[in-house]
């Protein structure tokens, strides 16, 4: 079956394989879009710890974000999916229940990937706010700005425009690590390129197919991420 025409393979009939790599292509991106999300709250929760909170906060934040960036994301999958599954069946065994219960494949993907890419969020956003000149914040204070109003009209578009850059780096590396939830039973895009490869006994066309996908996608939200520098830039000089 290796001999099919690449067009196709991946045409969008009954025997092609367009569909189905496509709606792959769509779980990866709702895998890495929910994990980034999650990954974003927790970041901005780490960075405050950072800046703001006490010795034990700071260590906490510490702590998390030495672990997490330290440790291989593919355990952390593991972690999640079958440490869930231990304490959720733990507990529903104490309320009589028999059976191995954990969380959807989805879930406990897109959770594991949140929590890395938190530690990664942190770190930019943590130094995109130090990055903020002091002077503008200290000029809101004197003009007598409130806490919100200066925090939503000078910090947070002054760290935005700093943080944009390694926000988009923490995108890029959430999108590669979706492909680490086919463990978990999900089928993303590098699955279903396996999947078809064994079918069709085609590896190349499929793999090749994937590689594509995923620089379409990168492609299109890379440009996403340099018009939101461009617009968050204005009134910049340039290097």
């Amino acid at each position: 079956m290796g001999n099919i025409p690449f067009l196709q393979l991946f045409s969008f009939g009954p025997d092609g394989w367009g569909g189905p790599m496509v709606k792959a292509a769509g779980m990866t991106l709702a895998v890495a879009f929910c994990g980034y999300l999650l990954g974003g709250v927790i970041g901005i929760l780490g960075a405050w710890a950072k800046l703001q909170g006490g010795w034990f906060l700071r260590a906490i934040a510490d702590g998390y974000t030495t672990v997490l960036r330290g440790i291989p994301d593919l355990l952390v999958i593991f972690l999640f999916y079958f440490g869930a599954g231990a304490i959720l069946t733990n507990f529903a065994t104490f309320f009589g229940h028999d059976g191995f219960i954990t969380l959807p494949g989805f879930v406990a993907g897109f959770l594991a990937i949140g929590v890395v890419a938190g530690a990664y969020h942190t770190e930019v956003i943590r130094g995109a706010v130090l990055a903020v000149n002091r002077g503008e914040l200290e000029a809101a204070t004197a003009v007598g700005m409130r806490p919100f109003v200066k925090f939503r009209r000078i910090l947070a578009p002054l760290a935005l425009r700093s943080a944009l850059p390694g926000l988009g780096n923490v995108w890029q590396l959430v999108l590669k690590e979706a492909a680490l939830v086919s463990v978990t039973g999900v089928v993303e895009l590098v699955r279903q390129a396996q999947l078809g490869a064994g079918a069709t006994r085609d590896p190349f066309s499929f793999y090749l197919a994937a590689g594509a996908l995923y620089l379409c996608i990168t492609t299109v939200t890379g440009l996403a991420f340099q018009a939101a520098e461009t617009y968050y830039g204005r009134g910049v000089r340039r290097p």
